[in-house]
């Protein structure tokens, strides 16, 4: 049973992995934020339940504004340290957008084929 748990957890991180990027620049179409702040908003957003690497966010941030989809720049020192904020562009939001129509069309596929979409339910008796 334990087994089936961390193999249900792992696959779920698999799942999310690929979606980094537009989680986010999901995080970022609320408001300006820092590294670490981005970090514990994905953590509080999903109860404690997902956590992504450090390491993985910090990639992502680095991609974000390579692709021109965020920008960065150093926030002022009267909070303590120097940090450095980003901020999503026109083009990280219609990315976001775009990334979102196509997570909901594969998901409504993906329900379709497993027999888990709302109206297959209605009729089960699962």
């Amino acid at each position: 049973m334990m087994q089936d748990i961390a193999d249900s957890e792992a696959f779920t991180a698999d799942l999310l992995r690929g979606h980094t990027d537009t989680i986010v620049l999901g995080v970022l179409r609320r408001h300006d934020s820092y590294g670490f702040e981005i970090y514990k908003s994905i953590r509080e957003a999903t109860g404690g339940a997902y956590e992504i690497k450090e390491a993985t966010l910090y990639a992502s941030y680095r991609r974000l504004v390579r692709d021109g989809l965020a920008e960065a720049y150093w926030g002022d020192e009267s909070q303590g340290g120097r940090r450095k904020y980003y901020r999503i562009t026109d083009a990280g939001r219609a990315a976001f957008r775009s990334n979102v129509a196509n997570w909901v069309a594969t998901r409504g596929i993906i329900d379709d084929l497993l027999g888990t979409a709302p109206t297959a339910l209605k009729g089960s008796r699962a």
